[in-house]
């Protein structure tokens, strides 16, 4: 074997990496001008669609919306008794509002409407963004 021993770092190899380094510096500094042109054609592309209204990007992406008609906490004793025609206390009262979830994050509340025999639910109450915000801190 030679002097440096396998898997070791020779000086050869921290000059061909210095020399690397020192070309990579040299062509950034050379390139500022080309990299702000880039950055100018894509801002400009995004004020011409408008880039704080246009929704078009996630209008596909698919959200879990829930109506809520109340919750409650029993035991898997209560639980595995559970039999046709039980009864389930929740802890919402009898007309209350719904509450409304998307992605498990209050949107809405809202009251239970029956049309063409298939139920619905009549939004009452949409929460604003910043009531959204506040809930998430």
């Amino acid at each position: 074997m030679s002097e440096v021993e396998e898997g070791q770092v020779s000086e050869d190899d921290w000059a061909a990496a210095m020399g690397e380094q020192a070309s990579v510096e040299e062509a950034q500094a050379a390139a500022p001008a080309a990299s702000a042109k880039i950055f100018e054609q894509f801002s400009d592309g995004a004020e011409k669609q408008g880039n704080l209204t246009d929704y078009s990007m996630i209008l596909d992406i698919p959200v879990s919306l829930t109506v809520e008609l109340g919750r409650t906490h029993i035991s898997i004793r209560d639980l595995l008794q559970l039999a046709h025609g039980s009864v389930v206390e929740l802890d919402g009262l009898a007309g209350e509002p719904m509450v409304v979830l998307v992605n498990g994050t209050l949107i809405a509340q809202g009251e239970v409407v029956v049309v063409n025999d298939k139920f619905g639910i009549r939004l009452t109450d949409i929460a604003t963004p910043h009531e959204r915000l506040n809930k998430l801190r």
